[in-house]
């Protein structure tokens, strides 16, 4: 039997198990400094998937303005497929969405198993960046999301959400 999965706010102490699942599955990982300023801002949400004490997975997503941008999602190479991401998105989805709100990504044209995991999502491919990959020139798709009306999220107003994410799974202080 699998152990149960927890999804909480990733913390400045989870950084040196992040990084490591980050090597493992990115061929240009983002380095520490990225992923520490990226907890740093108050307006985005980072959250970490756990295993039996151990990080297993990670979402990374900023806010610009009025749009969310979901900038990092990894799972650990040895445990793709088993719901990891699909679990991280939902709760990101659970703590963010609320009628209008827009997500957008980018994600490798090579990487069909994420680009069906987003369509599953309600993101659809808007664009490409060429060669937005600086290790092999890979072009992005660009995917965007729009919640409607009855959104599977349940999002307090933008005053209260800050908060609400804090004391729940994410909001990357």
């Amino acid at each position: 039997m699998t152990p149960p999965l927890e999804i909480r706010r990733l913390t400045y102490a989870d950084l040196p198990q992040v990084i490591a699942v980050e090597r493992r599955a990115f061929g240009t990982p983002w380095s520490l400094a990225m992923f520490v300023l990226e907890l740093s801002k108050p307006s985005g949400i980072c959250l970490a998937a756990v295993r039996e004490g151990r990080i297993v997975g990670y979402l990374v997503c900023s806010r610009y303005d009025v749009v969310w941008h979901v900038m990092n999602v990894a799972v650990d190479d040895r445990l793709r497929r088993g719901g990891i991401a699909t679990a991280l998105i939902e709760r990101l989805f659970s703590i963010a969405d609320g009628p209008g709100e827009r997500y957008t990504l980018e994600v490798r044209t090579s990487n069909e198993a994420a680009i069906k995991l987003y369509e599953r999502f309600g993101f659809r491919a808007a664009g490409r960046r060429q060669g937005y990959y600086h290790d092999n020139r890979e072009d992005a798709v660009i995917m965007w999301r729009v919640a409607e009306e009855g959104a599977p999220g349940s999002a307090p107003p933008p005053e209260n959400r800050a908060g609400t994410a804090e004391t729940g799974a994410g909001t990357a202080g």
